[in-house]
C-alpha cells in the first residue's frame, strides 16, 4: 500500500505540472513519446534478458502497450470530443473495470470488491461532476477505452507476477515494459503528432524530464510493483484517490479554484471505501478456514 500511496502523492503533482507548464502548448503525442523513451532509459541500463523466457518478455512488452501506449491514445482522443468536466468525471469508473477484471483473470467473483469500487465511484463522482451536455456517448466510449487498458495494464500486471518468481529482481526486467509502450507512442506520434509543438522553455524541458524519469519512470514501475502486494479492493480504490489527492495539491500550491465541501465529501468516501476493505479482509483472515 506503501507503494500505491506514494505513487498518487507523485502523480498528484504531475498532474498540476501537466495542467499549467503543458497542456496547450507542448503537443501531446510528443510529451508522451518523450515521457515514455525517458522511462525506458532509466530501466535499460538494468534489463537482463535472459531473466525471462520470450513468452513473458512479449507479455510483460504487451501490458506496456496497453496501460501506457494505448490507454494514451484513447485519452487524448477524448479531449476532442468531450469536455475537460465530462473527461474527468468518465475516468472515475476504473475502479470497476479493476475488480471485474481481477476476479476474471483469477477466475473467482467477489461481489464485495464491487461495493467498495462502487464507492470509490461514488466519492469521486461527488468531487468530479460538473454536469453534462447532450450528444457525449461517442465521447464516453472512448474515455472507457482509456480506463479499460489502465485497468487491463493493472490487472494483467497482478496475473503475470503470479509465474514469476519471487527472487526475480523487477528491475532487472521491467524495461520490456516501457519498450512496449515505446511500439505504440513512436508510431502515434508519427502519425497523429505535431512536431511543430515542441517546448520551447527550460521550465517545459524539465517537466517532461521529471515526468519522463520520476512520475512514469519510477512511478509506473512502484505502482505496478505495489498492484501485486495488495489485494483488488485496495487496487480499485486507490485508482480514485488521485482526484482528491490532485485537486488538493493543484488548490495549495496553483490556487486554483476547487469546492471544498464536495473534495472533502469525496475524499471521505473513498477514504471510507478504503478503511471498508481492510475490515473486510482482516475479518476474513481471522475466520477459520
Amino acid at each position: 500500500m506503501g507503494y500505491l500511496v506514494g505513487v498518487t502523492l507523485l502523480w498528484a503533482f504531475s498532474f498540476s505540472l501537466i495542467g499549467v507548464y503543458l497542456a496547450g502548448q507542448v503537443d501531446s503525442y510528443l510529451a508522451v513519446l518523450v515521457r515514455v523513451v525517458l522511462a525506458a532509459l532509466v530501466f535499460l541500463p538494468f534489463l537482463r534478458p535472459s531473466l525471462l523466457v520470450g513468452r513473458q518478455r512479449l507479455a510483460l512488452m504487451g501490458l506496456g502497450a496497453i496501460q501506457l501506449g494505448v490507454m494514451y491514445i484513447f485519452f487524448y482522443q477524448s479531449f476532442l470530443l468531450l469536455s475537460v468536466p465530462e473527461v474527468l468525471l468518465f475516468t472515475i469508473f476504473t475502479p470497476l473495470y479493476i475488480a471485474l477484471l481481477d476476479d476474471w483473470l483469477f477466475g473467482r467473483f467477489t461481489p464485495f470488491y464491487l461495493l467498495t469500487a462502487g464507492l470509490a465511484v461514488l466519492g469521486a463522482a461527488v468531487i468530479r461532476y460538473q454536469g453534462l451536455d447532450s450528444g457525449f456517448w461517442l465521447g464516453f466510449l472512448v474515455v472507457q477505452g482509456a480506463n479499460l487498458c489502465f485497468a487491463l495494464g493493472q490487472v494483467g500486471y497482478r496475473r503475470l507476477s503470479t509465474s514469476l518468481p519471487d527472487s526475480l529482481p523487477r528491475h532487472s526486467v521491467f524495461a520490456w515494459f516501457y519498450l512496449g509502450a515505446l511500439a505504440i507512442a513512436l508510431p502515434a506520434f508519427a502519425l497523429l503528432g505535431d512536431a511543430s509543438a515542441m517546448p520551447t522553455t527550460g521550465i517545459q524541458w524539465g517537466i517532461l524530464a521529471w515526468l519522463g524519469l520520476v512520475a512514469s519512470g519510477l512511478g509506473y514501475f512502484l505502482w505496478n510493483l505495489g498492484a501485486v502486494r495488495v489485494d483488488a479492493g485496495a487496487l480499485a480504490i486507490m485508482n480514485n484517490a488521485l482526484i482528491p489527492a490532485g485537486l488538493l495539491v493543484n488548490l495549495v500550491i496553483w490556487n486554483r479554484d476547487a469546492d471544498l465541501a464536495r473534495l472533502s465529501l469525496g475524499g471521505a468516501i473513498i477514504l471510507g471505501s478504503l478503511v471498508l476493505n481492510e475490515w473486510w479482509l482482516r475479518r476474513r483472515r481471522l475466520q477459520p478456514a
